[in-house]
């Protein structure tokens, strides 16, 4: 399709509209218009009568047909109500009521059926997806490209992560989602040239946010990304072709009749429904049973501080000890451990740990030809008949997780390895977190043995590099905004030590730039069901009791989240409730302090609270504060510090 035409046909309103249909969200205050001009359908979004998406592209091409022009939109949509509740623990809120409209709006092209554009819009959430229709004798189909479009408002700002070149960084393992944000850069761009990863995030003017993203991807589609064009117009896009080293197509194929991903997009006059969105999960269903009751756990890994070279025994053996000493339920075995420690004293650490209630988590390298990668175990994740008799030696003893590395794509057939090693992994009772990978999309809800993904900037750069560590604060007042919203993130942060080496020695690696309380802030932060913290043995003696206390206490699973105040980039506050608990976490990557009240509603007048904070030069302290009859607090947070209020 051509650009300029969408880009003519969006911008332009005089244009003679051939048939319109509304729907709105259940409060009344979101609505979503849907409209063909000249045989090309096209959407809008509006939140309070303020336009946050002008009129943008609909359709698909594909090898069966173009379903982006030449469509007539019937004129009765098919509307209903949702009304679901469900339980998930290891999201930001384990108990969901989702209530949403949706319409199913049906297209047809030369007299027969074509497609249906499915919308639903819940409070604060729009999401659609496409349902393709059997076209002649075709009972499947290439989908060649989408159309799918998101034109914001003149003037809009926007916080997003490029995406990286394919087969480039480290042992050319990307892209791996593992950028830096742009924050609050203009409109126009592409990233390096490549787009950018979701989620995405748009302030748009005074009106407020939005948030694009997808999820329900899974081994029948590919993963997307979001494509920049001139004049606010953002397209989806499929994968590179030079992903996982050519290997697998771009184009996703499909049924017929088949669907689509959903596409989402969340809109919020503040922040709050950014952070608090739920809709990833609203949107899919569990594709197997749990083959038993998985556990979050939080635990330790030695090779944050200690590298490649102290995946040995005596060392895994030292923090099952640490982990036992913190009350972890897990230690994580990073990579190498296949030719450093070997199967058998493997066998012997799991059974040393299950003697102090420690399980343990094993390192794998995804595999395959797509990447240069070295580090071992290899061979083993990209093959069913291998990757099956592993687990099965896994699970005789006890292993409770594996963390799978370097993928470094989002085509059709790496989405499928994910599938493949979740669904074999479940057969074994084996939790997976991923490293070196995409974006979970609904995964936690889709996969109950999923446990967590990286695909984010994480902890390893803090160890690699001073800028990571100059930058620390930066990143974790916005990932709270954008990387986290979506789906869980395997940070592998919080550390004690004053520097990234094994000894927390200086002149030997980066300094830790931000304060003991920031550290236990990000525990409360980032939200992953299962934690493997950046923590150390010597953190028993060289760390203030109150920070290893607190670590050793923090859930890692929540029942609810609510924003307070922050802005992408400088700071952060919000709540985290785990029962009738509430833990309230902030940081500030601004060179100046900052001084705020914070309304705390889930409290009551009178109320004791245990207040973290920070001095100027960065040494944490505690005291107790009574809340007063306004319910506000007054926090203050010194730059790369931190704050927590506790019930």
């Amino acid at each position: 399709m051509n650009l300029k035409y969408i880009l003519w046909l969006c911008l332009f309103s005089f244009l003679k509209l051939s048939a319109q249909s509304v729907l709105k969200s259940p409060d009344g205050k979101l609505k979503v218009s849907v409209s063909v001009t000249n045989g090309m359908p096209l959407y809008s979004v509006s939140y309070n009568e303020k336009n946050f998406l002008e009129n943008s592209p609909l359709g698909l091409k594909t090898n069966v047909g173009d379903f982006t022009t030449g469509l007539i939109l019937k004129n009765d949509a098919d509307q209903n109500k949702i009304d679901e509740t469900y339980q998930l623990p290891n999201i930001k809120q384990s108990s969901v009521h989702y209530e949403a409209n949706e319409a199913v709006f049906s297209f047809t092209k030369d007299n027969k059926a074509a497609i249906d554009i499915l919308f639903r819009v819940s409070n604060n959430n729009v999401a659609f997806k496409y349902r393709i229709h059997p076209q002649k004798e075709a009972r499947g189909c290439v989908v060649e490209e989408e159309a799918s479009g998101f034109l914001l408002p003149e003037g809009t700002t926007t916080f997003l992560c490029p995406q990286s070149k394919p087969m480039t960084g480290y042992a050319r393992t990307a892209p791996s989602y593992e950028t830096s944000y742009i924050l609050d850069a203009p409109m126009g761009n592409n990233g390096i040239g490549e787009g950018y990863t979701f989620p995405c995030l748009f302030k748009v003017n005074n009106n407020g946010w939005v948030l694009i993203s997808e999820t329900g991807v899974d081994s029948g589609y590919c993963a997307g990304r979001l494509i920049g064009h001139d004049k606010g117009l953002y397209t989806i896009g499929f994968p590179m072709a030079g992903e996982n080293n050519g290997s697998g197509t771009t184009a996703p194929g499909i049924p017929l009749i088949g669907e689509t991903p959903w596409r989402t997009i969340t809109i919020g006059e503040t922040l709050a429904p950014i952070v608090e969105t739920t809709i990833p999960f609203d949107l899919v269903k569990p594709k197997y049973q749990a083959s038993k009751e998985y556990q979050y756990t939080k635990g330790s890994w030695s090779w944050i501080m200690k590298m490649d070279s102290n995946t040995t025994f005596p060392v895994q053996k030292q923090y099952i000890d640490f982990s036992a000493a913190m009350g972890y339920e897990t230690v994580l075995i990073d990579a190498l451990w296949d030719t450093q420690i070997g199967k058998d004293k493997i066998a012997e650490l799991a059974q040393y740990g299950a003697g102090k209630g420690v399980g343990l988590y094993l390192w794998y390298n995804s595999n395959g030809y797509w990447n240069d990668a070295p580090q071992g175990p290899r061979g083993m994740m990209d093959n069913m008949s291998i990757r099956r008799q592993e687990m099965a030696w896994m699970k005789s003893i006890g292993i409770k997780g594996i963390k799978v590395d370097f993928f470094g794509g989002d085509k059709q057939v790496t989405m499928k390895l994910y599938e493949d090693i979740l669904t074999d992994a479940n057969d074994f009772g084996i939790m997976v977190i991923f490293h070196g990978c995409t974006l979970p999309r609904g995964w936690e809800r889709m996969y109950p043995n999923y446990a967590s993904s990286e695909a984010v900037l994480a902890s390893e750069n803090l160890h690699f590099g001073q800028a990571s560590c100059d930058n620390e604060a930066v990143n974790a007042a916005t990932h709270t905004f954008i990387r986290n919203t979506v789906g869980s993130m395997d940070f592998g942060g919080s550390a004690l030590n004053k520097f990234y080496n094994s000894d927390n020695t200086p002149n030997k690696g980066s300094k830790r730039r931000t304060s003991d309380v920031f550290a236990l802030a990000t525990a409360v932060l980032f939200q992953s069901g299962v934690q493997h913290f950046a923590l150390a043995p010597n953190n028993l003696t060289d760390a203030p009791d109150w920070a290893v206390n607190f670590m050793k206490e923090v859930p890692t699973t929540w029942d609810e989240v609510r924003y307070l105040d922050g802005y992408p980039g400088k700071y952060v506050v919000l709540a985290r409730r785990k029962g009738t608990e509430w833990y309230i976490a902030g940081v500030n990557a601004q060179k100046e302090t900052l001084k705020l009240k914070i309304k705390l509603p889930m409290f009551v007048s009178g109320a004791s609270l245990t207040y973290y904070h920070d001095d100027e030069q960065l040494e944490g302290k505690i005291k107790t504060i009574k809340l007063k009859n306004t319910l506000e607090a007054e926090i203050i947070i010194p730059g790369n510090g931190g704050v927590l209020l506790l019930n």
